[in-house]
């Protein structure tokens, strides 16, 4: 737990603080949360055809050299006066899909640290949390030229895998349409699917977002800067679109256009709300200012089971 912490939190410059200190108490909230979210879906929607340890049984046969004692059928055996074992129908591994924006905008921060930085530690302490016993966990990053695909692993390869991809660091015009249309294809049973992105934007992704929540719970954890909801009064300013590279010149001590931007982003926000409702993807909001872990594990407390 603490090994995982240090390696989130990491030494970093000043122009990429990293996504900060992750309390342990924060962390554990979280793998709690996630964790009964994967034995709910594991539970409740996969059933394999193939035996082993689990929790739904599939035959009692006759006892047989090299069986786990603990698999003995006691009452059968009662009755039969032979001994018998249980052969259960094995779980399967749950594998979650991190879709991950790696796009120019994410450099953006004004409080404590970038939306890139705060994507960074979701997508560690998600993929931490979702790799617990045996669980896969695979990454689609877009938004850095071509989407980086990592396939879904297992264990401490899956977070080296995610971590040497979240620190690539922004380029080129990959798109969340891309990312999800890749997960789209290459997720073939039922998966748990993260995006982190700020949303920032054309909605062009809004359908390949539908095909993906109606066959995998979708989680949609916006990032943001407090910057994007209000212009503070400093006078004025020369704005540049990270994603476009075009310029406007604002003068931001105008209390009419302070209370135009505001608004827009308002609705803006609005917008997005009712688009994830529609599509059934369930939606939280982190910022760049102040703890992001305390938030996310909140949200996925919720409500008993995903999707």
């Amino acid at each position: 737990m603490t090994g995982f912490a240090d390696v989130v939190a990491g030494p970093r410059a000043g122009a990429a603080p990293g996504p900060g200190n992750v309390s342990v108490k924060s962390l554990e909230a979280l793998e709690i949360a996630i964790g009964r979210r994967v034995d709910g879906l594991l539970a409740g929607d996969y059933r394999s055809a193939f035996t082993g340890v689990g929790s739904e049984l599939a035959q009692v046969r006759p006892y047989q050299a090299g069986d786990d004692v603990r698999r003995i059928e006691w009452n059968v055996t009662a009755r039969t006066g032979v001994p018998h074992s249980r052969v259960e129908l094995a779980e399967r591994v749950l594998v979650t899909w991190l879709v991950l924006d790696a796009s120019a905008s994410m450099a953006f921060g004004t409080a404590d640290r970038r939306k890139a930085d705060v994507a960074e530690g979701v997508a560690l302490a998600l993929g931490h949390a979702a790799t617990r016993r045996g669980n896969r966990l695979g990454l689609v990053a877009f938004g850095a030229g071509e989407p980086r695909l990592r396939r879904a692993r297992q264990g401490r390869r899956a977070l080296l895998d995610t971590l040497a991809a979240v620190r690539e660091g922004p380029a080129g015009d990959g798109t969340l349409s891309d990312g999800l249309s890749i997960v789209n294809g290459v997720a073939r049973q039922r998966s748990l699917v993260a995006v982190v992105s700020d949303f920032r934007g054309p909605r062009e992704w809004r359908r390949p977002l539908l095909h993906v929540a109606a066959r995998h719970p979708t989680l949609a954890i916006e990032i943001r800067d407090p910057r994007e909801q209000e212009l503070q009064d400093v006078g004025e300013l020369r704005l540049v679109d990270p994603e476009t590279g075009r310029q406007l010149r604002v003068d931001t001590s105008s209390a009419k256009l302070r209370r135009r931007f505001a608004e827009a982003a308002a609705v803006e926000r609005r917008s997005l709300e009712t688009l994830f409702a529609s599509a059934g993807v369930r939606h939280v909001v982190l910022s760049t200012e102040g703890d992001w872990l305390r938030p996310l594990a909140a949200f996925l407390r919720r409500s008993d089971r995903v999707g």
